[in-house]
């Protein structure tokens, strides 16, 4: 399968998080079956690219009667490997940093915040939601010794690149940046950027 999912174009992999969102939202309505149509109306997709999306990984329904919902949710959630949940470290305490710490929606999605980490003395020591906010200059060494594999950077753009790398060297494959700058990391580090600016800016385009 590994050698399958690296054939697998990214951009297929970015929708397969919204479908698992729309047939978790079926299955909180006491739904059981859904067709591709459906799930296109409610996303926006046209169903024939839902349908495509999905026979890259097999074959989840059976024409005339649509996809079990449950099931459907399950294998996505294999796929995705949040079948299980993965503990978190947040890097930098401040507005977003404990709003994302003190944030419940994760859990249930396969994602547990798990470490906080700020430089700032005032702020160590502090709690926020649920966590003590822990010393950044232990970061790497507690990273590594709990295994934690995924990290959101939340700290000032002029310190995003440093934690990065040492995120990387702790071990960490999967980083997801809050902070307005690009960052290099190894090829083996999976990197996703999260600025809402250029999002807005995205949109205003089309005001």
């Amino acid at each position: 399968m590994d050698t399958e999912e690296k054939t697998i174009p990214d951009i297929i992999v970015g929708r397969l998080p919204l479908y698992l969102r729309a047939l978790q939202s079926m299955k909180n309505e006491g739904r059981q079956i859904t067709s591709s149509q459906e799930l296109a109306e409610r996303l926006g997709i046209s169903a024939a690219q839902i349908r495509k999306d999905l026979s890259q990984f097999g074959e989840f329904g059976k024409q005339g009667t649509g996809y079990t919902i449950v099931y459907l949710c399950k294998e996505i959630q294999k796929i995705l490997k949040v079948d299980r949940v993965w503990d978190m470290a947040i890097v930098g305490a401040g507005d977003i940093g404990e709003a994302v710490a003190r944030y419940q929606g994760f859990t249930n999605r396969g994602f547990r915040v798990a470490m906080v980490f700020d430089n700032d003395p005032e702020k160590i020591g502090q709690k926020k939601g649920e966590f003590i906010v822990q010393d950044a200059s232990q970061m790497a060494e507690k990273i590594r010794e709990a295994g934690i594999r995924i990290a959101m950077i939340s700290v000032p753009a002029s310190n995003a690149q440093e934690v990065a790398d040492e995120l990387a060297d702790a071990g960490v494959k999967a980083i997801l940046n809050y902070a307005p700058v690009s960052l290099n990391v190894p090829p083996d580090v999976r990197l996703q950027h999260i600025d809402p600016a250029v999002h807005l800016q995205r949109m205003t385009y089309y005001l």
